[in-house]
């Protein structure tokens, strides 16, 4: 067994990951933050990520990053548009944290040199999206994520105490003692670049899960390949509680034509005057809420798979005739680039598109400094639940996420760095033997098989429109896949993301059963209703199933 040793160990190459390693980094460095005998120490920070560093959900993000930015702006219109959009589950604290930390991270960005589009005047330009009742989005034309990624990424492959891991595939959590609640000492994880790969084990008194969401268990979804609900499922098998997992929010419009995937075409699309439109060119979104397209993300959703199942058709459009041409040249560069590859003219036609998986709001429960439930593993961004967003999430708020929790959580984890002794050599009696079950051709075809059929049943079943006899044979199904997988056991990524993947559809749908009312992004026919009863999370520890 290889035995790798770390002060700080963060799984997750996108916004979160790598702004939370800079951080720890840069905290670390700081001799002002440090007592005697921490000084001069030479801090080792491991970034781990199955792909590189620029292959993540937030390399895909397009929109922007909400802060309160303008003199017309607040805090408190801010927070107010939060909880609102969060249908009664957001934690006020969290949201605080979030809007109130917020300006700080955006000029530590400018710094490190994110460019973000500005006014002739040279100010910050801010755009409008769904729910926000301020222009208070920041956005590089239509790929902030990317700038953001790339920006940061450079920053971290220029910093000499985090050590970059590429190709690592995390199988699981190292326990103290091996016992499920004890203490997180680490990771165990192959490398997807060797041809046989033995197991390794990375070994540190701090792991911090940011790997992303887990919408890639949608047959419709918006995100990379990668988004297999890794940290979520890897910290549920160790007994990490985790929250709200019904609540996936499902963007209203991605590209929808045959053959092609369901890129995003983002909401900032809309804020800046497109309209929403059927085949017969009627702004159909009226009829099911007053703000139209400019309604909340779950709204909208509903409004287009309610008016497509009553229609017939395939899919609604958005029209981008009411932006001035120049305007949308300058705005969304990429998403002009993406439809015409598909042959569409978005200056003369407008774009087909339909609902897709998009976002999960739940994930692992953290407090407002990353801690979670299991002693020595934080968690930050879309794997975690802070309860910033609730029921369902406010446009932007997820990359700001990231950026101040991910401070937050290097702040605290530092100071308890320092001022801990952690033995390195506990985790040496934890039996992380990792034996191919069943390696062959066909095994492995099984395997793709039952990660086409789960994506396809989570779909049905826990899509925009759930139903408890869907809900109930969905769980039925996704406990035999959960069987079966396990005797198709091998040391490969499609095995171990497809083992994710079961295990966060079953926490995902066993939570949308549970939830008997509909509210923000989950929404139950038979219980068409919101409940005040329900206006309380979900929780799961182990098989065990509650509310707080």
């Amino acid at each position: 067994m290889n035995l790798k040793k770390f002060d700080a160990i963060v799984i997750g190459g996108g916004a979160a990951g790598l702004y939370t390693a800079l951080s720890l980094s840069e905290y670390l460095s700081d001799d002002r933050n440090l007592d005697t005998a921490s000084k001069g120490r030479d801090w080792r920070i491991a970034l781990i990520t199955k792909d590189n560093l620029t292959i993540s959900a937030s390399d895909w993000a397009q929109g922007g990053i909400a802060a309160v930015i303008d003199r017309k702006d607040s805090i408190s219109l801010h927070v107010e548009d939060t909880l609102r959009a969060g249908a009664g589950l957001c934690e006020p604290e969290a949201v605080e944290v979030l809007v109130s930390k917020a300006k700080p991270q955006i000029h530590k960005l400018l710094e490190f040199g994110v460019d973000f589009d500005r006014l002739q005047d040279k100010s910050l330009a801010l755009t409008l999206e769904a729910a926000h009742s301020r222009r208070r989005v920041l956005h590089a034309a239509d790929a902030t994520g990317r700038e953001l990624v790339s920006t940061l990424a450079r920053r971290v492959v220029d910093c000499p105490n985090i050590e970059i891991l590429e190709g690592l595939l995390v199988l699981d959590l190292i326990l103290e003692n091996g016992a499920v609640g004890d203490r997180c000492l680490g990771v165990s994880c192959i490398d997807l670049r060797q041809q046989d790969p033995k197991v390794t084990a990375l070994i540190a008194p701090v792991t911090v899960l940011a790997t992303g969401g887990g919408a890639q268990v949608f047959s419709q979804n918006t995100n990379p390949p990668a988004s297999t609900g890794d940290g979520v499922a890897i910290a549920w098998r160790a007994g990490v509680k985790v929250r709200d997992l019904e609540f996936v929010q499902f963007h209203p419009t991605a590209l929808a034509i045959k053959g092609a995937p369901r890129f995003l075409i983002s909401e900032a699309v809309r804020g800046e005057g497109a309209h929403l439109i059927d085949r017969k060119g009627d702004r159909f979104a009226f009829e099911y809420h007053p703000q139209g397209e400019l309604a909340p993300r779950d709204v909208v959703s509903r409004a287009v798979f309610q008016h497509l199942r009553k229609t017939g058709e395939p899919t609604v459009f958005l029209d981008l005739s009411p932006i001035n041409r120049d305007r949308i040249a300058y705005r969304f560069p990429n998403i002009i680039k993406i439809c015409q590859k598909w042959q569409i003219d978005l200056f003369s036609q407008p774009i087909p598109v339909t609902p897709a998986a998009h976002y999960c709001m739940g994930g692992i429960i953290t407090d407002t400094w990353g801690a979670s439930s299991l002693s020595g593993l934080y968690a930050v961004g879309e794997s975690s639940s802070t309860g910033v967003h609730g029921a369902n999430r406010l446009a932007s708020n997820s990359l700001l996420e990231c950026f101040v929790f991910g401070v937050r959580l290097a702040e605290r984890v530092a100071q308890d760095l320092i001022n801990q002794d952690f033995d390195h050599n506990l985790a040496l009696s934890n039996d992380l033997d990792f034996t191919d079950v069943n390696t062959g051709e066909e095994s492995q075809s099984r395997i793709a098989i039952i990660r086409q059929e789960l994506q396809e049943l989570t779909w049905r079943s826990a899509g925009i429109v759930r139903n408890a006899e869907a809900l109930e044979a969905a769980i039925a199904q996704i406990q035999h896949f959960q069987q079966e997988i396990f005797t198709l056991r091998s040391k490969t990524r499609i095995w171990v993301e497809t083992q994710n993947l079961i295990d966060f559809a079953y926490l995902l749908v066993k939570s949308a059963l549970f939830r008997t009312e509909s509210r923000g992004a989950h929404f139950r026919i038979d219980y068409p209703n919101t409940e005040s009863a329900w206006q309380i999370h979900t929780v799961i520890c182990g098989q065990n199933i509650s509310t707080q």
